[in-house]
């Protein structure tokens, strides 16, 4: 987010198109990280990005310069629930949970209160999503 243009439009967009990448690459099973030819001489090794190294290369410049903007911080937190909900793994859903109070947290410093408890709300529906599976 550039300050000097204070245009959240570009950011949500971003976060959208993010969110639905994040989505199908947890659909996914991961392709193999090591090619052999012939049989068992390898010849390759792709290392391939955890979720969580994902999750920042994808989230967390936004997140950090979306502080002060509650449209950029809530789409961020929905973003975080749309993939909490399409996945079944519980240790996923933790850690989604986990950046949406992180979210939170950074504009707690920057936002009026009644636009954090917005925010705040968003987030209880995450947490609402793991303590469902308890």
């Amino acid at each position: 987010m550039s300050p000097a243009v204070n245009d959240p439009s570009t950011a949500i967009s971003c976060v959208d198109q993010l969110s639905r990448i994040m989505i199908l690459w947890i659909s996914r099973m991961p392709p193999p990280s090591h090619y052999y030819a012939p049989p068992h001489v390898p010849r390759l090794f792709v290392p391939w990005m955890s979720f969580d190294g994902l999750l920042d290369t994808a989230f967390e410049q936004i997140r950090h310069y979306a502080a002060a903007d509650i449209a950029v911080s809530l789409r961020l937190v929905r973003a975080f629930h749309d993939v909490a909900i399409a996945t079944e793994h519980a240790d996923l859903r933790m850690r989604l949970v986990e950046r949406a109070q992180r979210v939170a947290a950074g504009c707690a410093g920057h936002l009026p209160k009644d636009e954090l408890v917005k925010l705040q709300q968003r987030v209880a529906a995450i947490e609402a999503i793991i303590a469902a599976e308890d």
